[in-house]
């Protein structure tokens, strides 16, 4: 059997290095996702890089709230006579300002893995104090900071440079004069650092003299954290008293479970290179099994028994699998670095974790390479035991009817088990707690790998549509190519699971790009209408950088400047924050509470003259809420209600005012409050747009917010189309996951392609014999093609639309609709006909130039 296999190898290696190259790709999509997902938790979970590291008590004014250990706490504590407490070595004020820094690339830094940026006071106090200066000196001005590595690496600052930092209520220009780490990281667990003189940040926390938004505790030797605590409670009642490493420990998990959560996202991406690479394998060795078929049956012949010829087809799958998975471990790492750069773009930067090179990051997908190969060789191990001696006598190019039954059996079970997916959907489309994007998401994650089971099932029933397309194509190709027509017909007819194999790969790839076009159709359309609904400014302020958290924020006082300029009559400034929802509380069952609810709150003065807003929504008055439509149904927020929401300074008690309607889901999507209630919800509050009215020109309006750097002065349909691309946040990823996966699948359909005209060696041969041109063989390939290409097409544009027309009717979401625009059309028509005649145009001028001789001694 080893020598066998040897000379199968020796014969077929050109042919397989499509398929290797399939199954290379697709290690490489598992192994650059796992690095992914590894470097991602390696960069959020540095449980040892906290600012509080050589803290060992924090104080923190009444309210903080306990279970968010990344929130700025709101409100002041004051250090009062807590250096005279017995076992107190050292205090020092705290503060946090959200802030954004401008890169040296006139770009805003995005903070590593989700997390935030923070202005914070510099302690000089060693015994306090974790910040080490890698270069340059501490702030000694206030127009002075040091940043974090990350900070400096990522925005191309260095010791000297000059900058902006957008705070929350102004712009400052200032000079970095020193770059830090802690404890030998680039970043901390809740973000990138800022670090300025005390007197600066406390001025920027708008604090009251004597006052800090915490205190920071050292003990004195020989008193433990815990003692000094008790000592401390009493004193500092009813502020609160925590040690810090519980504080550093609660980050650590937190920070370990979004770091897992990401990993989850990308691995559910990864699958899609996996079913692919499982599909182009199983395909392209079924077509060897089919074309070795006399072989096989002849040493049936002479003695091989079936257990070892399913050894010999499984032996050679381990051999591909073990090469391309070695190959696709390096791939991986180039994977990962594209991972990493298109999830930056969309503000999910983890360029602070390392690379990994751990057992897990090696072992993992190669043994998911093997393992894929074997098991897409399973089926065409056993088809090959189970051929007949007397298969010898036959040609290789004769294919049997079959049975039909066993396949139709395979294609519905397929469908059933498409239902694992499917199923799950009714129940989150159900959930009342989960209203909104989230809620979407998951519907539209669930039902695309249930779409994906569902191709395999359309690929067991393929051969079945052969017959009646094979027809159509064959009397088309009568007309045009004559005598070379009808062979192509009569050769695509007599073996539908040759012409099968190859549209299958097709097929996955039309689905793939298809179902993608229709939804980002589909979103860019009713984002565009739904904007010109909404939207009546006649310009829009925003920047043109990207946070974590979306769009980088603009000054607290961009609309005061814009309202200045001559000619403006209305300047509203949309603040955004999130609210946690109290009471009501939601409930699942009875007695059994719901996960908490949080409201994404938009705050704005009177907004009737820059938008359009549907429903019944008078003007706000401080303590009032207008809820959001879904919002209202779903948690019982019926206007006159009053509902208790906890904020950044605490619970806040507001009434629902109204229900209203955004259908643009861009400018207020979730509720919406006036300045005065967002004041006491988040003093913070950031601004994300200032919406315009009035004749004043373009440039007096950039001439205005010329001092922030990354402030855009838009017009209305172009605003509208930034904030609907906001709206794809993560989906340059999917597209990336795609494109990999739609080159596998071509990948694919080009071995298939090669090994069907190889498996037709003798009858190309023959057909040469007997007088037919090198015009009509190359004819009756690009026949069988242009059947490949109906077929593939056909069943993935169906395969598309089914799944879009399920996403719409699950979701109920009016950006997902089934609109098939024209050129949608046209482009993955003639793509999948450029595609399809690219990969049998080597195939067809080698099978028309096939010697006599050579078709007289081929199987």
């Amino acid at each position: 059997m080893w020598l066998i296999a040897r000379r199968s190898f020796a014969q077929d290696w050109a042919r397989l290095t499509a398929t290797m190259l399939a199954v290379l790709f697709s290690v490489g999509l598992m192994s650059g996702a796992l690095q992914f997902a590894l470097r991602a938790e390696a960069a959020v979970s540095g449980s040892d890089a906290s600012e509080y590291a050589r803290v060992d008590v924090l104080v923190q004014p009444r309210g903080a709230d306990p279970d968010d250990v990344f929130s700025v706490p709101q409100g002041e504590v004051r250090p009062g006579a807590i250096a005279s407490v017995p076992g107190v070595a050292a205090v020092a004020g705290d503060a946090a300002v959200p802030v954004t820094i401008v890169g040296a690339h006139g770009r805003p830094v995005t903070p590593p893995a989700g997390a935030g940026t923070a202005l914070r006071p510099w302690i000089p106090d060693a015994r306090l104090s974790a910040y080490h200066l890698v270069s340059g000196r501490a702030p000694a001005a206030d127009d002075e900071v040091a940043v974090v590595r990350h900070v400096a690496s990522a925005g191309g600052l260095h010791a000297g440079s000059a900058t902006t930092l957008l705070l929350p209520n102004s712009t400052q220009r200032v000079r970095v004069v020193g770059v830090v780490t802690v404890r030998g990281r680039g970043a901390v667990a809740s973000g990138d650092l800022i670090l300025g003189t005390p007197t600066a940040v406390h001025r920027a926390a708008g604090l009251r003299p004597g006052t800090w938004q915490g205190l920071w505790v050292k003990a004195a030797p020989g008193v433990t954290a815990a003692a000094l605590r008790a000592r401390l409670v009493p004193v500092m009642r009813p502020d609160v008293v925590r040690k810090a490493s519980d504080v550093r420990h609660r980050q650590s998990a937190e920070l370990q479970g979004a770091g897992a959560s990401v990993g989850g996202a990308i691995g559910m991406l990864a699958s899609v290179a996996v079913f692919t690479g499982l599909f182009v394998v199983a395909n392209a060795f079924g077509t060897l099994v089919r074309q070795r078929t006399r072989r096989l049956a002849l040493l049936s012949a002479i003695g091989a028994r079936p257990r070892q010829i399913k050894r010999l087809v499984r032996f050679e799958a381990l051999v591909l699998g073990v090469v391309a998975s070695a190959g696709g471990l390096v791939a991986g790492y180039g994977v990962s670095e594209i991972l990493t750069r298109l999830f930056a773009q969309d503000g999910f930067d983890i360029s602070a974790g390392e690379v990994q090179v751990g057992w897990v990051a090696l072992v993992f997908p190669f043994a998911a390479g093997v393992v894929t190969t074997q098991l897409a060789a399973w089926r065409p191990a056993r088809r090959a035991a189970r051929i007949a001696p007397i298969e010898a006598l036959r040609s290789s190019t004769a294919e049997g009817r079959g049975r039909i039954w066993p396949r139709l059996v395979g294609a519905l079970a397929i469908f059933g088990a498409s239902w694992m997916f499917f199923g799950p959907v009714f129940a989150v489309a159900n959930d009342k707690t989960e209203v909104g994007i989230d809620r979407t998401i998951g519907i539209v994650v669930l039902i695309l790998m249930g779409s994906m089971v569902c191709v395999s099932g359309l690929a067991v029933l393929a051969p079945f549509f052969v017959g009646p397309l094979g027809g159509l194509v064959g009397r088309l190709g009568m007309l045009v190519s004559g005598e070379s027509g009808r062979l192509a017909r009569a050769t695509i007819t007599r073996s539908p699971r040759r012409v099968s194999s190859a549209a299958a790969s097709l097929m996955l790839g039309v689905a793939l790009v298809a179902a993608t076009g229709l939804l980002i159709t589909s979103v860019h359309q009713r984002g565009a209408e739904a904007g010109a609904q909404t939207l009546a400014a006649d310009h829009v302020i925003a920047t043109n950088g990207r946070t974590s958290d979306g769009a980088a924020p603009l000054p607290g006082d961009t609309a005061a400047r814009v309202a200045r300029v001559p000619g403006v009559t209305a300047a509203v400034a949309l603040t955004r924050t999130e609210v946690e929802l109290v009471s009501p509380k939601m409930k699942i069952a009875d007695e059994v509470p719901g996960p908490p609810v949080f409201l994404n709150v938009t705050g704005a003065s009177d907004v009737r003259p820059v938008l359009r807003f549907g429903g019944h929504l008078p003007a706000l008055r401080p303590g009032e809420i207008g809820v959001a439509s879904p919002l209202v149904t779903a948690y019982h927020l019926w206007p006159g209600r009053r509902i208790v929401v906890h904020g950044a300074r605490g619970n806040v008690t507001l009434t629902v005012a109204g229900r209203y309607h955004d259908p643009s889901h861009v400018f207020a999507d979730q509720a919406l409050v006036a300045p005065a209630t967002m004041a006491m919800l988040d003093p913070g509050a950031t601004t994300s747009a200032v919406l315009v009215r009035g004749t004043a020109p373009t440039r007096a309006l950039a001439a205005a917010v010329a001092d922030v750097p990354v402030a855009r002065v838009y017009e209305p349909a172009a605003y509208v189309r930034v904030a609907v691309a906001s709206m794809e946040k993560g989906l340059r990823v999917v597209y990336g996951f795609i494109g990999m996966s739609l080159v596998i699948s071509l990948f694919g359909m080009a071995t298939t392609m090669s090994l069907s005209v190889f498996e037709r060696t003798r009858e190309f041969g023959m057909l040469g014999a007997v007088g037919t041109t090198v015009r009509q063989i190359r004819s009756i390939v690009r026949w069988e093609a242009a059947t490949v290409v109906l077929l593939g097409v056909l069943l993935g544009m169906a395969t598309a639309v089914g799944t879009v027309a399920l996403l719409h009717v699950a979701t109920g979401s009016s950006y997902i609709r089934v609109h098939l625009p024209w050129w949608l059309l046209a482009v993955v028509v003639g793509g999948a006909g450029a595609v399809t005649w690219a990969t049998s145009a080597l195939p067809a001028r080698r099978a028309a130039g096939v010697p006599v001789l050579e078709a007289a001694k081929a199987e």
